[in-house]
């Protein structure tokens, strides 16, 4: 069976990209899934999105839609992430910016490997939807989403990691020992955010399935240098690289 890790919500962080791929290279991974928001809120977009170029999936996050097209529904600082963002890809200076658009552009929403589906946000709203752990006291919700889940579903958007149940039950990591194992019941797992974790831990959150088993792992890297980088750049709010210090 493939041995797969699956990261999400990179949002240009490339201190905490970096540090989860020396760990997936060491973790003998097979090959990688990313399920979207390469860009937006972080200082390192170009170098984030060539990363993902080599992977062998990478999905649409509404981050990236929001650079492609217009960011409805931001909020004022990640709308001023967008645009700045927006600006260094399009900066004809650099190099690969035509291709860097072009990967974009292309990247696919949704993606099936049986049992398994793959979503930015949720398998009904692939791009937009948030699923947050306090969902399943919303049971309308979770009945509904889970009717587009065939068996297994693995998602990111909130940066909350965790496994839901189809009968409206959430497990975060540290509850489950950080495994999980995957059985004849339909669950969707979040897989955490690599660049800006906000369950109150600082450090980048992916996951590892090989076969039926998941691992939930916590990655450290220095926030601090990420956080210089967003206070050195005026189109950047500090606070999206003051959150990262708190991992909120």
């Amino acid at each position: 069976m493939t041995r797969r890790a699956i990261i999400s919500d990179i949002h240009g962080n490339l201190e905490a990209l970096t540090a989860v791929l020396e760990d997936i290279e060491r973790e003998n991974v097979d090959e990688i899934f990313c399920l979207g928001d390469v860009i937006g809120y972080g200082p390192n977009p170009r170098e984030c999105i060539d990363h993902c170029r080599e992977f062998a999936l990478t999905l649409l996050g509404n981050h990236d839609n929001g650079a492609l097209f217009d960011p409805d529904g931001f909020s004022s600082g990640a709308e001023k992430a967008i645009f700045w963002t927006r600006q260094q890809l399009e900066d004809p200076s650099i190099d690969g910016a035509a291709e860097r658009w072009d990967f974009l552009a292309k990247l696919p929403r949704t993606h099936r490997v049986e049992p398994f589906m793959f979503v930015h946000g949720s398998p009904r709203s692939p791009l937009n939807e948030y699923v947050f752990p306090e969902d399943v006291y919303n049971t309308r919700k979770i009945e509904r989403i889970f009717g587009f889940i065939h068996q297994y579903c693995f998602q990111g958007h909130t940066h909350v990691p965790g496994v839901f149940t189809e009968n409206c039950r959430f497990y975060a990591p540290q509850e489950i020992g950080n495994k999980f194992s995957l059985n004849e019941q339909k669950v969707m797992v979040n897989v955490g955010s690599v660049g800006q974790p906000r369950d109150g831990d600082p450090r980048s959150s992916y996951v590892i399935v090989d076969d039926m088993e998941l691992e939930f792992r916590r990655i450290e890297y220095d926030p601090e240098v990420t956080r210089a980088k967003i206070h050195s750049e005026p189109g950047l709010d500090d606070f999206l690289g003051d959150r990262l210090i708190e991992g909120r």
